[in-house]
């Protein structure tokens, strides 16, 4: 899609480079951004340049930055030590791209882009990941399941840019569960619910079927379903009706807590 509004396109090499004059926004892979019309964009910042390691790994924090690429996030599933390393292929295969696609969308533009189906807002909402976040006036965290607060929107103000997201790796030794569901065998995700054994209950992560990310700590199936209960945004598209969506995650709610408990 050529975006006729745009007049520039800048690639910083440093943070102090880093500047969003107004109708400027940042670019990462582009993959959705060059997809379809973007009126009001005048410029494009490309954080590709900024040349951030796509993994870090810390003894307690793994760091991924906003311009890692999905086909690297999901190289992570091998990491032996991680007892919940195989939702990281989980939610990168949710995102049913081409490997093209897989080797230019970043888990910061997946996430910034803040649709209910973005499968890296459900991965860092299930593993209590934090978002780092830069700007001007220096850097903010939040939690990701936070970031996002709607369909396509999400606290990001003007200026302000995404670096990287955090996940604690007390987080990563604990064994989880994955569900989800399309109404067909490649079709945008339904619903998405993820399960975490922590030592204060099972987290609950409800996804692709809400507006926003839900997390709950429960510990039996009558508590999950009085969880979901509290849950006032099912999404209505052409991927699934509010009732389809609520159903399957009820069950996939309750088979999870069975799985886990």
């Amino acid at each position: 899609m050529d975006l006729i509004t745009v007049q520039e396109i800048r690639v910083p090499r440093t943070r102090d480079e880093i500047r969003f004059a107004p109708g400027e926004i940042p670019l990462g892979g582009g993959t959705w951004l060059f997809s379809e019309p973007q009126p009001g964009i005048t410029g494009l910042v490309d954080l590709t340049g900024m040349g951030w390691p796509a993994i870090e790994i810390a003894d307690d924090v793994l760091t991924v930055s906003a311009t890692c690429t999905i086909a690297e996030l999901a190289n992570l599933r091998s990491h032996s030590e991680w007892t919940a390393a195989p939702l990281f292929w989980q939610a990168a295969n949710s995102l049913l791209a081409s490997f093209k696609i897989w080797n230019v969308a970043t888990v910061g533009g997946n996430i910034c882009t803040s649709l209910p189906a973005g499968p890296m807002t459900s991965l860092g909402a299930a593993l209590d990941a934090v978002a780092v976040i830069w700007s001007d006036a220096g850097e903010r965290r939040e939690p990701v399941a936070a970031f996002v607060t709607g369909v396509r929107n999400n606290t990001l103000a003007h200026g302000e840019y995404l670096r990287a997201i955090e996940f604690p790796v007390p987080a990563l030794q604990e064994k989880t569960a994955f569900r989800r569901i399309a109404l067909s065998p490649l079709g945008r995700t339904g619903t998405l619910v993820t399960g975490r054994l922590s030592p204060v209950g099972i987290v609950l992560t409800v996804t692709g079927g809400t507006t926003h990310p839900w997390v709950f700590t429960v510990t039996s199936p009558a508590e999950a379903d009085a969880a979901l209960d509290t849950i006032d945004d099912w999404y209505d598209d052409a991927h699934g009706s509010p009732d389809w969506r609520e159903a399957m995650s009820r069950m996939f709610a309750r088979e999870i807590v069975e799985e886990l408990a």
